[in-house]
């Protein structure tokens, strides 16, 4: 018998996350992201990161329609940003600073890292899908991660 829903979600906030944006555009050419926490390396032969969406959210469906997609590891300074692709509005890349990266994403403006994927599965994952996508570039920027910790962002002190 596994641990209930709140006790699980009490335990994994004890667990420190880095945040992203993944973004990526649709079929009728829209630009679309979300904030994702669930996101770690997989391998590195072949360059591999995995992105845990929930079946419930926005982006699930269109993630399940394109081949290609872009994660946006945030800065410290980017906390807004996270709360910003987190909500409910209707369009979360009004005012956005961005460039378009090589696969077609966005690539949002100071992000720590860009990464540029093709997505390469979906594999199931109790109420989430786990999407594996094969890194084809990258960049780093300047500065230190933003965090998720216990409900909340943090910084790291160093």
């Amino acid at each position: 018998m596994s641990v209930d829903a709140d006790t699980f979600r009490s335990l994994m906030g004890r667990f420190a996350s880095g945040v992203t944006v993944v973004t990526l555009v649709d079929a009728d050419g829209r630009d679309n992201g979300l904030t994702v926490t669930a996101f770690a390396s997989l391998s590195l032969e072949p360059a591999l990161v995995l992105i845990c969406v929930d079946r419930a959210a926005s982006l699930h469906p269109l993630l399940r329609a394109v081949s290609t997609f872009a994660v946006n590891i945030l800065s410290a300074n980017q906390e807004a940003l996270a709360r910003r692709f987190a909500a409910t509005i209707p369009d979360r890349f009004d005012g956005i600073g961005y460039t378009r990266g090589t696969l077609g994403a966005a690539l949002l403006d100071e992000a720590l890292v860009h990464l540029e994927c093709r997505k390469v599965q979906e594999l199931p994952g109790g109420d989430h899908t786990i999407f594996l996508g094969e890194v084809e570039s990258g960049t780093i920027g300047s500065g230190a991660p933003l965090l998720y910790y216990r409900g909340g962002y943090a910084q790291l002190e160093r």
